[in-house]
């Protein structure tokens, strides 16, 4: 194994969209154009589909060293009112695109820390969108609790609006790895609010590991798990650490390069952090979640309707996936747009009536073709095509994944290419291949962190 990770340990993409944000065309899309997609894509939604919000809520009160998502940190909790009125200033420009009312399919608070918002402000929230919406039959409906400041308020006030999933960011338990990432948290803490949660009734709950931290080794990595299987979440998301230190605006100053695992040792946190999660009753789902048998994810998994999106994995599938706050990134199927990363430029623009979008990417046929081949791979391990949906460097994908499969990473049959379970961990390296964007025109520099 050792010396497939020196062989295939290379930056790549982690897929939550094809073509990634990198290989965006800015020249070819314009705010119209995406509004244009928005309008077709509800059009064509199925009726008993939906669609999907997401809802960025950027603030945390303190800086987490290993995080690279868009965030503003202060303490100040004034900023709350004047940001979700935005929000929902922004639905409505959504809102005047539909000539009825859409249902309503899935809702997930990401962030930043969307518990820094009071109980009080998220209903406000919420409830301003749920009065311009029809809630679709067994809605999906989650949001990202801080172990620290998730109150019983919070988890009692969401549950009341129809939340059902919590996911919990634990990272890693071992102090100096959370002094390192600046992520102070006690087990205590997220014992009280799994519990908690569970009390109430979410029938989801997920914790949130990371491997490949500063500092981290397997012995405390193994303490890790044990003490959140203690717990037994219904779900567990095992990430890679993605060290990006170069991307403007990321946190990832608290610590030395050298302070991190080597490739050898971060894919052996993996290899023995599944092993023991599968001997405790978990089962692997896609690329780096695992969830007990009964988990909607798993179900999805069986019943071949995982999806993955711009939210990570999914259980059920929209075609339109609106995405509200400063950074989100929305999906229409056939058009991708990321609003403005500023608090303020975010603010100002939805204050002058326009959707504040900063960049975006018209999918032509060919994208739309290896998007599915993408997606097929991420969410069930293999893909298969005909003529339809076969593109013209094809045969030059094959040829290089013949490599791989000389590692025993992947079978080749006709029509069809399957992961194996070697080759489960290389997922990454294989979407790569059908990456024809990438594959044009190879990056100079390094914009992605490594697959291992």
């Amino acid at each position: 194994m050792n010396s497939l990770i020196d062989k295939y340990n290379i930056p790549g993409p982690r897929y939550t969209s094809y073509p990634t944000v990198p290989y965006w065309d800015e020249t070819t899309f314009s705010p119209e154009k995406w509004k244009e997609s928005v309008i077709r894509s509800f059009h064509e939604t199925n009726p008993e589909e939906g669609i999907s919000i997401y809802i960025h809520l950027p603030f945390c009160e303190a800086l987490c060293t290993f995080c690279a998502c868009h965030k503003r940190i202060t303490k100040q909790h004034s900023v709350e009112t004047p940001y979700l009125e935005s929000v929902l200033k922004e639905w409505q420009l959504y809102l005047q695109l539909f000539n009825e009312k859409p249902k309503l399919k899935e809702l997930h608070l990401g962030g930043g820390t969307p518990t820094f918002f009071s109980p009080e402000n998220l209903k406000i929230l919420l409830e301003g969108i749920f009065t311009t919406v029809e809630i679709a039959e067994h809605p999906e409906f989650s949001f990202e609790g801080h172990p620290n400041n998730t109150t019983r308020k919070h988890l009692q006030t969401l549950y009341d609006l129809g939340f059902r999933r919590v996911s919990f960011g634990v990272q890693d338990y071992d102090p100096k790895v959370q002094k390192a990432i600046n992520r102070i948290q006690p087990f205590e803490k997220v014992k009280e609010v799994t519990e908690l949660a569970r009390e109430i009734g979410y029938r989801g709950i997920s914790h949130d590991l990371v491997f490949g931290l500063p500092h981290q080794h397997w012995d405390a990595m193994e303490h890790t798990i044990r003490k959140t299987l203690e717990l037994k979440p219904d779900r567990l998301a095992f990430y890679s650490y993605a060290h990006v230190p170069w991307i403007k605006g990321v946190g990832q100053r608290g610590f030395d390069e050298n302070d991190l695992p080597s490739g050898e040792e971060k894919r052996r946190l993996y290899e023995d952090g599944k092993k023991l999660l599968e001997s405790l009753g978990y089962i692997e789902v896609g690329m780096d979640h695992f969830s007990l048998e009964h988990d909607d994810l798993y179900q999805s998994l069986l019943q071949k309707k995982l999806h993955r999106n711009f939210m990570g994995y999914t259980s059920s599938k929209t075609q339109l996936m609106v995405g509200l706050g400063m950074s989100a990134i929305s999906d229409s199927w056939y058009a991708f747009a990321q609003n403005v990363k500023t608090v303020e430029e975010y603010q100002k623009i939805v204050e002058e009536g326009e959707i504040p979008v900063v960049k975006g990417h018209i999918l032509s046929q060919e994208d739309l073709i290896v998007r599915r081949h993408i997606l097929n791979l991420m969410c069930q391990l293999e893909t298969t095509w005909d003529i339809q949906s076969s593109f013209p460097e094809l045969e030059n994908a094959l040829e290089m994944l013949k490599e791989m499969e000389k590692d025993e990473l992947v079978e080749i049959n006709d029509h069809q290419i399957k992961i194996t379970e070697k080759g489960r961990a290389f997922t990454r390296n294989v979407a790569m291949v059908f990456d024809l964007r990438m594959m044009r025109n190879k990056p100079e520099t390094r914009i992605f962190s490594m697959t291992i």
